[in-house]
């Protein structure tokens, strides 16, 4: 790459999100101002290597695609539809752009995640808008073809014309119920990221880091505990990342990894939002689960895990939201605090309940305890059980090594 690409491609990377917000905001139009903002940046790249970098870079870009879309508008049939838009006053000043930087980012985050809008249409539509990701990087980040992902986009965009959803950030009253819903977009993508649902590599570092990047920025322009709860989780649980698989690409549990490997600056980073998370009331979801990631984080090794804390978080947690994938997280923290009996006898009590049929880590987690009384064929029942449910390279192998395992004891 050459010195003048890598110029270009900085500029991209600093400037296209917040530009790409304030432009939605001032052309109403996604797809117009997409295409604004692409012709803003071709000319910002012919004009500046001529005339130097202007002092805001972003100003400029935003004006320079607000003028090319009004022009788009005007050479369109839309023209009248769009007359409220060619009428209005450019925003000129420097200081009314920067203004506006913070609340069309949250706006546009706030659009993509609207509940009128179908789960996956949101995590689609956020990786493409807010993160900038290419149709064809979302698609391989969602392990979808890129033609299906092309089209779920376009019809969220759509809807979102056609429903006239508000490109808005909620008012005070209605954030509670609406925040929600934005964090667990957010939380989506980093899990698809964190630990993937199918193919050979756990991690996808960039889905994850883009994870990690939107909900930075959301801490910085909505600063609520749940955001921040939600943000020291995802540090914590990413701080692991590298020691999950070996150099053959095996998996590696919690338990077995090396702690050496753990990345302590997300480690420091995550226990500071999370201090911040705790500091305000009431105690969420997101900040109970980066507590129980903080407990692990500050184990050494394994065997000093404060197992019994842990078990208190969880039942909280259960408290706030009795799923069952809560209820199981919990039932191994208690076979863990105490005996495998213990977690066995709780996961009994879950057997029946329909969410666990086609749940792998159920089964999983249900053999190693087995595993770990002593029962060795139905460990080997529940292991074969969860091996025809994963669709993962490196889980399949790690069952295939348990069941090697248990063979050689029976």
């Amino acid at each position: 790459m050459t010195t003048d690409d890598q110029w270009i491609e900085q500029i991209y990377q600093q400037h296209s999100r917040r530009v790409l917000a304030t432009l939605i905001r001032l052309l109403g139009d996604f797809t117009l101002a997409e295409e604004a903002m692409q012709e803003a940046f071709t000319s910002a790249v012919r004009q500046w290597r001529q005339e130097g970098f202007p002092d805001n870079p972003s100003a400029w870009l935003i004006r320079a695609g607000h003028r090319r879309g009004i022009d788009h508008i005007r050479r369109s049939r839309t023209a009248q539809h769009y007359s409220h838009l060619i009428d209005q006053p450019e925003e000129t000043g420097t200081s009314a752009i920067g203004q506006t930087f913070d609340d069309d980012q949250l706006r546009l985050l706030f659009t993509c995640c609207h509940p009128a809008l179908p789960l996956d249409a949101r995590v689609a539509l956020t990786l493409r808008e807010m993160c900038g990701l290419t149709t064809e990087q979302v698609a391989s980040g969602l392990l979808q073809k890129p033609a299906t992902l092309a089209q779920r986009i376009v019809r969220a965009k759509r809807k979102i014309r056609d429903a006239g959803i508000p490109y808005e950030v909620p008012e005070a009253k209605e954030l509670p119920e609406r925040l929600p819903g934005v964090l667990r977009v957010i939380y989506l993508v980093f899990n698809e990221g964190y630990s993937r649902s199918d193919g050979e590599q756990i991690v996808d570092v960039h889905l994850s880091a883009e994870a990690i990047r939107l909900a930075e920025a959301l801490a910085r322009l909505l600063p609520e505990g749940e955001v921040f709860g939600l943000l020291a989780l995802m540090l914590l649980q990413n701080s692991r990342r590298k020691a999950r698989q070996d150099e053959e690409g095996n998996l590696i549990t919690l338990e077995d990894q090396d702690r050496s490997l753990w990345h302590q600056a997300s480690i420091d980073f995550g226990f500071q939002w999370l201090e911040a998370a705790l500091a305000r009331t009431p105690t969420g979801l997101y900040t109970l689960q980066a507590s129980i990631a903080a407990v692990h984080a500050e184990a050494s090794k394994a065997n000093e895990t404060d197992w019994a804390r842990i078990v208190r978080l969880y039942n909280a947690l259960y408290q706030q939201q009795p799923s069952p994938v809560i209820a199981l997280n919990r039932a191994v923290a208690i076979a863990m605090r105490g005996t495998p009996a213990d977690g066995l006898q709780l996961l009994e009590e879950l057997m029946s309940h329909k969410a666990f049929a086609g749940y792998h880590l159920f089964h999983a987690a249900r053999a190693d305890l087995q595993r770990r009384a002593g029962n060795l064929e139905e460990a080997r029942q529940s292991y074969e059980r969860a091996l025809g449910l994963v669709s993962q390279g490196p889980e399949r192998r790690f069952l295939e090594r348990r069941l090697t395992e248990l063979e050689k004891f029976s």
